[in-house]
């Protein structure tokens, strides 16, 4: 019994055996049979946008040479689907120009792309697109297939309209046919290499119906070709993006179609001049240098009507402008306008062209927008042959930042013509160097590009800018009579000087004066006599009470004469009178002068004042420029009035 059991088991053991040697030679032909193919990256060119690939993730080869700026990106670590793939991939710093393979993916668009400069590559701004994508390094990740042949979109066939397109697309293919599957509202029109022109698959013999059911790519229809069926379709009231995440506006079908320009980058919106060199002493090849450095500045802004707006303006003998800031609207054809400028020659009278630049060139007509900071830079080669101070604190004065880049020294031939030494300094409004470059060479001047786009951009540090609060004479006309007494005029003082460091003060920005009156008047201080905030305080804490009268109207006609005969005239003259009590003679006539003359009159009445004379002298509208407090204690309740007032009035007027 135990002899055929053991023979049993060996039989048991034995077929055990048999059908495992079956299952592994079966196992290794199924290995064999499903073993995949190699996989292989598509390669693409430079010009080719995310937005024409339809797979939403992808591993592709990019080729050399995508550094260029033709080929154009938009957005900086998110693209958006308009950008250059490759392009993309440099500025993100995953590729350099040599190209190589990356991982693409898709994600949602944006509302909102920021250029920025990185790896050789400017990138743009863009408001808003449907679709983004980000970019790694080209190693798949583990359990994701991606495809080797990419999927690319193209315009519909004109025969393919929506319903039969739609019948076509719902029908079901014919089984066993070897025919590709095709979707009749996206046909591909042209592959990324361009090597080969793709079109509508030909079905195989076996296809039979399925063939008969498709709508055939009408004959002649070559790569890159708008159809125009289509064309007109979309441009006949389909203006927004559908919901299919396939769509393509025609902008991206068409090989013709403009690129969109950036608006421009909103965090650096200022008008820009630049007021550049063309002296006999610069030569041809230095001259050439500094239009690198112009067009390498323009591309780092990002120029557009949302951001900086630049134009230029050639010195030699007398100033010359290149081109306007509305000439051009977008950093490349900027570039080429820069490419395109002929040198003057001359001597380098550089004051005579800031001079220019503040009475010519900041205009609305020339495309000043008023809402933006004027800042003008200027080119010196050595050292300018005429005076720059007075014309710079001229414009300084009219709300121009002004920057200089000085480059190397002058020579001993040139020194017979300096006429101003230190002469920087002197031009622009602070010397903490903020607001002048020296440049040892030309052949270091390209390293200043960042620097300089970096403080021009910084618009929170454009002191020198024209504001409501360091562009105006203030002059302060203070009642010293006898019901004011001595206590509230100590009070009313104080008052002035709380209006007083509100305002940025300097023999450039905001000026301060008073006028004390009674029956007389008297000046207690000018706009010349002090020129720092402490000064000013300190000289209205020196004012004594004078007692006597109320004639207001004389001591208006006084401070008209005394102070603003006396103001400059690129400032903003603003009278802030303060009384408690009606005047003894008449104000009309002063008041009406005082306006006639320009003077922003701010009348100010306490306790006894008279609110009917206060809307005579006041500026149209009184309503804005007049104010009553029945106590001397409660005026200091009105000093951020006043201020918003102020500043309401002169954001609402032109800035030059």
């Amino acid at each position: 019994m135990g002899i055929v059991v053991l023979t049993m088991k060996a039989s048991v053991i034995e077929m055990f055996l048999v059908l495992l040697a079956t299952g592994i030679h079966s196992n290794k032909d199924v290995t064999k049979k499903i073993k995949r193919p190699k996989f292989t990256v598509p390669q693409i060119n430079c010009d080719v946008k995310a937005g024409k690939i339809i797979n939403p993730e992808f591993v592709v080869k990019c080729p050399a040479g995508c550094q260029d700026p033709k080929y154009h990106v938009y957005g900086t670590d998110i693209y958006a689907s308009y950008s250059s793939v490759c392009g993309a991939a440099i500025h993100s710093g995953v590729l350099d120009n040599s190209g190589g393979k990356i991982l693409v993916r898709k994600v949602a668009g944006q509302s909102g792309y920021k250029g920025s400069y990185s790896n050789g590559v400017q990138s743009l701004s863009l408001p808003r697109w449907r679709e983004s994508f980000i970019v790694s390094e080209g190693k798949p990740q583990k359990g994701v297939t991606y495809p080797s042949a990419l999927t690319y979109s193209s315009s519909k066939s004109p025969a393919a309209k929506t319903d039969e397109a739609t019948k076509a697309y719902q029908k079901p293919p014919v089984p066993e046919t070897t025919a590709q599957p095709v979707t009749l509202t996206q046909v591909t029109g042209a592959t990324a290499t361009g090597a080969a022109h793709a079109s509508l698959p030909k079905p195989s013999p076996s296809a039979g119906s399925t063939s008969s059911s498709l709508r055939p790519q009408p004959v002649g229809l070559r790569s890159g070709e708008l159809d125009l069926w289509a064309t007109s379709t979309y441009t006949s009231g389909q203006n927004s993006p559908r919901a299919d995440p396939g769509f393509v506006p025609k902008e991206e079908l068409s090989t013709q179609a403009l690129e969109p320009l950036s608006q421009g980058d909103p965090n650096c919106k200022i008008d820009l001049a630049f007021v550049i060199d063309g002296s006999s002493s610069i030569g041809k090849r230095r001259f050439r240098i500094q239009k690198q450095f112009l067009a390498d500045v323009a591309q780092a802004l990002d120029i557009g009507p949302a951001g900086p707006l630049m134009g230029i303006v050639q010195y030699g003998d007398n100033p010359s402008a290149q081109f306007n800031l509305r000439t051009h609207m977008n950093s490349r054809d900027l570039r080429t306008a820069i490419e395109k400028i002929t040198q003057r020659g001359g001597l380098s009278n550089a004051g005579r062209a800031i001079s220019f630049v503040t009475k010519n060139f900041f205009s609305k007509a020339n495309g000043n927008r008023g809402s933006a900071p004027n800042v003008a830079v200027v080119i010196v080669d050595g050292w300018p042959t005429d005076k720059v101070e007075e014309a710079s604190r001229f414009a300084r004065e009219s709300g121009i930042n002004i920057f200089f880049i000085t480059i190397e020294g002058a020579t001993e031939n040139e020194k017979q013509y300096v006429v101003e030494p230190n002469f920087s300094h002197k031009a622009v409004c602070r010397t903490n160097g903020f607001y002048s470059l020296n440049v040892q060479s030309w052949f270091s001047l390209h390293k200043t590009v960042q620097a300089l786009v970096k403080r021009v951009c910084d618009t929170d540090r454009l002191a020198c800018s024209k504001t409501c609060l360091n562009s105006a004479d203030i002059g302060f006309v203070i009642d010293g009579s006898s019901s004011v007494g001595t206590g509230n005029f100590r009070t009313v003082l104080q008052f002035v000087a709380n209006l007083s460091k509100e305002f940025e003060i300097s023999d450039i920005d905001t000026r301060i004066g008073a006028v004390q009156y009674t029956y007389e008047q008297r000046l207690e201080f000018g706009f010349d006599d002090y020129n720092t905030k402490s000064d000013i305080l300190n000289a209205i804490k020196r004012v004594g009470y004078w007692s006597g009268g109320t004639s207001t109207g004389a001591a208006i006609n006084y401070a008209l004469e005394q102070l603003f005969k006396k103001s400059k005239p690129n400032k903003r003259k603003l009278m802030i009178l303060i009384t408690d009590g009606r005047s003894y003679d008449d104000v009309r006539i002063p008041a009406m002068v005082a306006h006639h003359k320009g003077v922003i009159t701010y009348a100010i009445g306490v306790a006894w004042a008279a609110q009917d004379e206060l809307e005579v002298i006041a500026t149209h509208p009184a309503k804005d420029h007049s104010f009553f407090v029945d106590e001397f204690d409660n005026l200091y309740k009105f000093v951020p009035k006043v201020i918003q007032n102020i500043c309401t009035e002169f954001n609402s007027q032109p800035r030059n």
